[in-house]
């Protein structure tokens, strides 16, 4: 009687996408326990005011031409495409307030955030998985000090401060680039243009905006610093984790931005159901 031949497995598109769940699911668990031994290291203790200064110096203020001319370009790109609609309506003295409205809220936080991430986590990625690459992370555990003490936690404060504040000067000069072309180049009168983003705007559009920041630049941090400490070997093993970092980086962005819509939006709500009374 002849045998029957054993069924070997196949590597079906079940299979590959049941295994690329898995991987994610650990990958974001372990990015979890990352983050919490960050935070528990936070309430432990700050690093020493000068390793804070240097990293605060490098990721805030170097960023600050960054963002500059990002919220420039924004603002008179939307300038200059919404200007045709609003003309064709005859509304031509309300485009301040819209351009401004989607500044301060929505584009202005993402866009500063998407730019930092480029900047700021990808030089973090890289310059940890060169560290972790040549050894100096095993040489700081060897010497008694705790790598993510020491490399981690200012960067994570740094962004985590200092992205709402560089978000804050994308979203100034964006409105004011805005402002320049409308006024300038559209002919747009400039006290209606104050006026109406005065009265379609509110405090609580601002304080969205930055609350974004601040989730944006923690998660620009947390993953960038991962894929650093959890670099591969060799050069393209740094380069793999400066790429891999801004693209987490960019896909945080966009799920935190849009569950954080969702609350926002919900909470305005019930905070104020007379949405006059915002004002």
């Amino acid at each position: 009687m002849a045998s029957v031949p054993a069924l070997k497995p196949t590597n079906t598109l079940v299979h590959q996408l049941g295994q690329t769940v898995v991987e994610m699911t650990v990958a974001v668990g372990d990015l979890a326990l990352f983050g919490a031994q960050v935070v528990r290291l936070i309430l432990t203790g700050l690093p020493r005011r000068g390793v804070m200064t240097q990293t605060f110096y490098e990721i805030g203020v170097r960023s600050i031409p960054v963002v500059g001319v990002t919220g420039l370009f924004i603002g008179m790109v939307l300038a200059i495409q919404a200007y045709d609609q609003f003309h064709f309506l005859h509304m031509e003295t309300k485009l301040g307030a819209a351009i401004n409205a989607s500044l301060v809220r929505e584009l202005g936080p993402t866009l500063a955030a998407v730019m930092l991430a480029g900047r700021v986590g990808s030089a973090m990625a890289a310059e940890l998985g060169t560290m972790r690459v040549t050894e100096q992370i095993d040489a700081l555990k060897a010497l008694g000090a705790n790598p993510i003490q020491y490399l981690v936690v200012p960067r994570f404060l740094a962004c985590f401060l200092l992205i709402p504040l560089l978000t804050a000067i994308a979203d100034a000069i964006g409105i004011l680039g805005g402002w320049m072309i409308g006024s300038q180049v559209l002919g747009i009168d400039s006290f209606y243009w104050w006026l109406h983003s005065k009265e379609f705007i509110a405090i609580y559009d601002v304080q969205c905006g930055l609350t974004k920041s601040f989730f944006f630049g923690g998660a620009i941090a947390l993953v960038s610093c991962y894929q650093g400490f959890h670099c591969g070997a060799g050069a393209e093993g740094v380069g793999q984790a400066s790429t891999r970092s801004f693209v987490w980086s960019f896909i945080a962005i966009l799920v935190l931005d849009f569950f954080l819509g969702v609350f926002q939006s919900g909470l305005y709500y019930v905070l104020w159901p007379d949405p006059v009374s915002l004002f």
